[in-house]
């Protein structure tokens, strides 16, 4: 059974907003913040990303969509954003296309519907040709 927010402010004996505050860097003491992290620790709860990522439609997360990772190129180009995104606290999606339209489509797709922060995309002609026609829902820079 999966242990949520409301397990957790019943071990510790507050509200769900407090544990959300708490567990958010919101406006609670130091205090109520330790006991709510106690919770946690006696629970095992583990924040939902998902149910997060809806609410605050930031998903934290890039999308990178590269033709081969096998090409030594984009294995340098993938360690690199893996790198940077870290830092920044974030993750990377790597999807591999095989220089498939089909799939590149397809996996431009997911990226809109995990609602990704951001995609970086090496597309094969064809798909660059179609984005310049209709760019994706994402940010550009």
């Amino acid at each position: 059974m999966t242990v949520g927010i409301r397990d957790v402010a019943r071990a510790a004996g507050v509200s769900t907003a407090t544990v959300s505050r708490a567990l958010g860097r919101g406006p609670v003491s130091d205090a109520l913040r330790e006991q709510v992290e106690a919770a946690v620790r006696a629970t095992g709860y583990r924040p939902n990303l998902s149910a997060r990522r809806l609410r605050s439609q930031a998903a934290q997360t890039i999308g990178l969509i590269v033709a081969d990772i096998r090409n030594p190129f984009f294995t340098a180009v993938s360690r690199a954003v893996e790198d940077a995104a870290f830092a920044k606290g974030m993750r990377v999606i790597l999807c591999n296309t095989d220089e498939d339209p089909a799939r590149e489509a397809m996996y431009l797709r997911l990226m809109e519907e995990e609602r990704v922060t951001g995609v970086i995309f090496a597309p094969t002609g064809a798909a660059a040709d179609s984005l310049r026609a209709e760019p994706p829902p994402f940010p550009s820079c």
